[in-house]
């Protein structure tokens, strides 16, 4: 997860390099390209207004593409985070069940020995009243 989110973040400063580094070459390719020419000033000048010209619609052509590929790469940011959100609420859920599960089968085991140790209680106390009387029948029996 993280080296993806560091891929996706050098990729994004990569992108923006490019952009700056193409955007400051134009520049300064057109403008070495027009002090260089042998031209007369009338020519320089229209000449500098032409690249002047080109390179305000090529800024403008680059604003509108970066301007684009920021709401992309926000989108898609804000789908992977709901996607990660759905994924974490998901797993909560199925570990809340799962803790509820074992809670439940804990007491039950529970409540099933505690059951078993009452019905042994209550058979040992019958026995002992079953013993308890045949000792008086036959105390009486005998005392006759």
């Amino acid at each position: 997860m993280t080296n993806e989110k560091e891929t996706q973040n050098q990729e994004n400063i990569n992108s923006k390099d490019f952009l700056i580094g193409s955007l400051i070459g134009g520049i300064m390719g057109a403008s070495v390209a027009l002090l260089f020419a042998p031209k007369s000033g009338r020519e320089m000048r229209e000449d500098i207004n032409t690249g002047a010209q080109q390179v305000r619609e090529r800024a403008t052509e680059w604003k509108d593409v970066a301007y684009d590929k920021g709401t992309e790469w926000s989108t898609q940011i804000q789908e992977r985070s709901r996607d990660i959100s759905d994924r974490v609420k998901d797993k909560t859920v199925e570990l809340q069940d799962r803790v509820n599960q074992i809670k439940d089968e804990k007491f039950n085991k529970n409540d099933k020995e505690a059951q078993e140790v009452a019905e042994a209680i209550e058979e040992a106390a019958e026995e002992l009243d079953r013993l308890e009387a045949d000792r008086t029948f036959e105390h009486s029996v005998n005392n006759k």
